[in-house]
């Protein structure tokens, strides 16, 4: 197999001091066989000398070999391996790869989604590569084995780790995440977590949660801490754990307002959505002066949002948008519908050695024609996707319309906009915000359209009383949880 780049490999190698936790804690006597089915150079695997490892990255094996050359180690398709071999394990430990879905792709996922399914998880085409892993790892055990891993920290809020959690639960006596806030890996903006389960062949109704604020090697896996059942941490949680982060008063004072019947949802108020995708940003967007120079008409150019930066605090006025006008932004989207007479000046420019360029990307050469942006819309309101202190909502006076780096928000009733505006001041919202969000590297916070509609307003009257106190320490606790440091 030809040498991977690190990235694509998803191959961040171990600090030695986590390496040699999980192993002592996977193992229970010298004649156990451990497998890391992503052995990497053999950190883990050097560390007992009964070890199998598998890993697709040619160099790697290699190196793995030298290092423990007592070690079986195969180089190829862990998933592939997994399918065909008969042996079974005592214990499984390592550091599985951490390949996105937009690289986790073709052949490879095929096989891991498919193995998968075989064993009784259901993933789909967005779920990164470390969750197959650990299924198909698991499937190799011994009646009674234990696994020990490093997770990424999305394992307690991504959609895709519900069902690796579900399908563990099912198959061992005891599961525990540990939620580590000091990174593992100080080098990488990706926070990563640790699992261990054991009792193979058991079943468990609960998850042990253990929060710790550092790192420290042990010789056996932490106290348990925290015990979810499974029903809360599905029906009332959503299958996510990040909740669990906040004291348990906070849990429960927000519990309490989800319940409350004068209580609302975003999605109750409004729809929420990505904004258009342009395919070729740099040529559907032009500057006033650009315009201006190919005699573009103003009745198609349409003032827009390209990058929450560019949103103020408050009000998107006409002002602003004429700041951006005499700072001469690339803030003019060329709008043409499908069916519109295209004057001789656009054509002109549709024919340059731009347009010709931007019809070959994806987008534009899968639509037809291929200069009409879809999904075109003039939202009521403009929502962040990705902030730091806390997620922006701006109220549109200018008409303008955005791209897909924020999210486009259009009222239910066009008179909630005041009371929308004014709840999302309060740090109780900005609590549901990071709840029901997530974490993303550099201390950013991520809403994902169906994220932001499940974020929760306080009713003014008929709810419980809330607690500042309670609150603002909560969303303290997240904010530090997600590292951000201003």
């Amino acid at each position: 197999m030809t040498r991977l780049s690190q990235k694509a490999a998803g191959a961040y190698y171990t600090p030695e001091a986590v390496a040699g936790s999980l192993v002592s804690w996977a193992l229970r006597s010298p004649s156990d066989r451990l497998l890391d089915p992503s052995c990497g150079d053999g950190q883990f695997i050097a560390l007992h000398t009964k070890s199998v490892g598998i890993e697709q990255d040619s160099q790697a094996t290699q190196a793995a070999s030298a290092r423990a050359p007592w070690a079986l180690v195969h180089e190829g398709d862990f998933f592939t391996w997994a399918r065909e071999t008969e042996e079974r394990f005592e214990c499984a430990a390592g550091n599985p790869p951490f390949i996105r879905y937009q690289t986790f792709k073709g052949a490879m996922r095929d096989r891991a989604l498919s193995l998968c399914a075989q064993l009784g998880a259901q993933f789909t085409g967005l779920a990164s590569s470390w969750a197959p892993f650990l299924v198909a790892a698991s499937s190799l055990l011994k009646p009674g084995g234990r696994m020990a891993f490093v997770v990424p920290a999305e394992i307690g809020h991504a959609p895709y780790a519900g069902p690796v959690l579900e399908h563990l639960v099912q198959r061992f006596s005891s599961v525990q995440i540990i939620a580590v806030r000091a990174k593992l890996f100080p080098d990488l903006s990706e926070d990563c977590w640790l699992l261990y389960a054991e009792g193979y062949g058991g079943r468990t109704d609960a998850l042990d949660f253990t929060v710790l604020d550092r790192f420290k090697p042990t010789k056996r896996p932490p106290p348990r801490g925290e015990r979810i059942p499974i029903a809360v941490w599905r029906q009332t949680w959503g299958r996510r754990l990040r909740p669990f982060l906040i004291s348990r008063e906070a849990r429960l004072l927000y519990q309490a307002v989800a319940e409350a019947p004068a209580s609302q949802r975003f999605r109750d108020l409004a729809t929420i959505g990505i904004g258009y995708v342009s395919g070729a940003n740099d040529f559907f967007h032009l500057r006033p002066s650009e315009a201006r120079r190919l005699r573009i008409p103003n009745h198609v150019l349409h003032p827009t949002v390209r990058n929450a930066r560019a949103l103020p605090d408050g009000d998107l006025t006409a002002a602003v948008v004429a700041g951006w006008r005499e700072a001469d932004d690339p803030m003019l989207l060329l709008r043409l519908q499908r069916g519109d007479e295209v004057s001789s000046s656009v054509r002109n420019y549709l024919e340059s050695s731009a347009g010709k360029a931007a019809r070959e990307s994806y987008k534009c050469r899968n639509r037809s024609p291929w200069y009409a942006v879809p999904d075109v819309q003039v939202p009521d309101l403009i929502l962040t996707y990705m902030s730091g202190r806390s997620a922006s909502l701006v109220r549109n006076g200018a008409g303008c319309t955005c791209t897909n780096s924020v999210h486009s928000v259009r009222l239910r009733t066009k008179t909630h906009a005041a009371k929308i505006l004014k709840a999302w001041e309060q740090s109780f919202t900005q609590l549901s915000c990071e709840l029901e969000g997530h974490a993303l590297g550099g201390g950013m916070l991520k809403l994902e359209p169906r994220e932001a509609g499940r974020v929760l307003f306080a009713p003014a009257r008929g709810g419980p009383e809330l607690d500042p106190g309670l609150i603002g320490e909560a969303l303290t606790t997240l904010r530090s949880w997600r590292h951000y440091a201003h």
